[in-house]
């Protein structure tokens, strides 16, 4: 069981490469535990944010988009985008795609 991502640059219509990338599981007590984190690699993905298996439950992923459009000369609307979804078990496939005043997500597979 593994939650993967692959972020898109929808303005250069490129791989969003070096983009760090955060997951965290949302606990019982209502804080957010951070699980795991890794950077996008050249062509803007992360195969699987963990080695081991992930419990079924809600997550968020946090893509830290700021410092990645810094690296260009350019601001972000967003600094971040969180995504929140529920995560039932298998292998699941979140993909994102960004530009500086807007994105899009979705289930994968």
């Amino acid at each position: 069981m593994s939650i993967s991502t692959h972020v898109l640059d929808t303005m250069r219509g490129t791989a969003a490469a070096g983009l760090v990338v955060t997951l965290h599981r949302h606990e019982p007590d209502g804080d957010w535990k951070q699980v795991a984190s890794a950077e996008t690699d050249a062509d803007g993905r992360v195969r699987s944010l963990t080695d081991e298996d992930i419990e079924a439950g809600e997550y968020r992923l946090e893509f830290e988009t700021a410092t990645y459009f810094e690296r260009s000369g350019l601001g972000a609307f967003y600094p971040a985008v969180s995504v929140v979804f529920s995560f039932e078990g298998g292998n699941l496939h979140v993909p994102l795609l960004l530009s500086p005043f807007g994105y899009t997500t979705y289930k994968g597979t």
